[in-house]
């Protein structure tokens, strides 16, 4: 029995090992990162010159993740099947004659022991260990495996295209989709993950909140990031020469949107430094459609990185912003975008304007124009509303216009009129709404 038990151990043995490396290869291939096989393979690794086209190709990537499952089950079954075979006869004697049992009972036991041995094994040094090391460095295992995946999927074949055709024909069968493996992320999940980096260490608390602003941008939209309507600064197309000279050389800004008729009506901007330079060259102003250049329109409701894309289509740094009526509604640029990625850093058509700020009273000045998703840090509330700030929401709620010096209550936060724009609010003053105790939290 002992000349037995140590080949049965080595094989034993191979096959968990086995199960290890397909377990890890599998983990690896799934976990590993694109763009660092990509680097490594322009540095001239000739391992990673030859996996990244397989990660690159959702069905050769399948065949594979398809090759390492096969791999996993044969060495499950054939583990359990050895075990059987050879553990469980071995260890029948034992129970007959040291637990004094019946040799069907004895047969039934050394099955049952042998079971758990194994499971316990596999599910160990077979499952857990290896996935936690290939989620921990899968560039480098998924690397080593690829060589011997290869000569598994060579291998395994004829069971790859018989189980995938029969798998795909079931999902035909449910009216079902075909999927494929690929490396994709939600927006929630690539937060995680960039939490997670940060927690490593391996982003600094700057580049984090760099990299979650970035994946913010499709939550923001045009209307949220534009500046609006009343608050640009435009010219006529009627303007005359030496008006429009005389207006460039007072005008702080390098661009200026150009209306006809009224504001609503923005045709195109024109560049300062150009009328400048023709100025310069001829010894006299131009007009206004000699240096007028078009800009695109751009709805409201356009997600920030899809606006992005157009002003890099198009060319231009700044888009009229327009409703679903077509009326114009601001002016969004590119500044305006970038500021959500890096912060204010000043703005073609706006100075940075007032900012929030404490006052010795207990009270918070906001400015109207505060983005509502920025209020609930000095108002200890979240408004929810159709408004994208707070003087819109406040006009929401109030469902009239208000005075200077009017008070109410906005879900237990109290709001002042300080000062109006015409019919906008300027400013409120607000008193923060208490911190809740431990009872009322719970």
């Amino acid at each position: 029995m002992a000349a037995v038990t140590l080949p049965v151990w080595l094989v034993i043995a191979t096959l968990l090992a086995l199960n290890t490396f397909y377990v890890a290869a599998e983990f690896a291939v799934v976990g590993v990162r694109r763009s660092r096989i990509r680097q490594l393979a322009q540095e001239g690794n000739a391992l990673a010159r030859g996996l990244l086209p397989l990660l690159n190709d959702p069905q050769r990537l399948d065949r594979y993740i398809a090759a390492s499952q096969i791999g996993i089950t044969l060495c499950s079954l054939g583990l359990g099947a050895f075990g059987q075979a050879t553990l469980a006869i071995d260890l029948v004697p034992f129970f007959t004659r040291w637990a004094d049992l019946q040799e069907l009972t004895a047969r039934s036991l050394a099955s049952v022991v042998v079971l758990a041995l194994l499971t316990a094994l596999q599910v160990v040094f077979g499952e857990l260990v290896p996935k936690a090391i290939a989620l921990q460095h899968p560039a480098p295992l998924a690397l080593y495996t690829y060589l011997p995946m290869r000569w598994s999927l060579w291998l395994f074949s004829g069971f790859i295209t018989a189980l995938n055709g029969s798998g795909n024909l079931f999902l035909r069968l449910l009216g079902l989709p075909q999927t494929r493996h690929q490396h994709i992320h939600s927006p929630e999940e690539l937060e995680l993950l960039i939490a997670e980096s940060r927690d490593g260490g391996l982003l600094e608390p700057e580049e984090q909140q760099r990299l979650h602003q970035a994946l913010r941008l499709s939550r923001r939209t045009a209307r949220q990031l534009m500046v609006p309507r009343r608050s640009v600064l435009a010219i006529d197309a009627q303007t005359t020469p030496a008006e429009l000279l005389r207006q460039v050389a007072e005008s702080p800004f390098t661009r200026l949107p150009v209306y006809r008729d009224s504001t609503e009506q923005i045709i195109g901007m024109v560049e300062t430094k150009e009328v400048a330079g023709l100025f310069v060259l001829r010894g006299q102003p131009p007009t206004v459609e000699e240096v007028l250049q078009p800009m695109p329109r751009v709805p409201a409701s356009l997600s920030a990185d899809r606006l992005l894309t157009v002003l890099r289509r198009e060319r231009v740094r700044q888009a009229v912003v327009v409703n679903e009526f077509g009326g114009m509604e601001g002016i969004v640029t590119l500044e305006d975008v970038l500021a959500e990625l890096v912060g204010e850093m000043g703005d073609e058509f706006k100075e940075l304007g007032p900012q929030p700020a404490p006052l010795a009273d207990g009270r918070v000045r906001l400015p109207g124009l505060l983005p509502l998703d920025q209020a609930p840090a000095w108002t200890r509330v979240e408004w929810h509303s159709e408004s994208d700030t707070v003087s819109g929401h406040i006009l929401a709620v109030a469902g009239r216009f208000l005075e200077v010096g009017e008070k109410l209550d906005i879900e237990g936060v109290e709001v002042e009129v300080e000062a109006l724009d015409g019919h906008t609010i300027a400013t409120v003053l607000v008193r923060p709404r208490p911190p809740l105790d431990a009872g009322e939290e719970a």
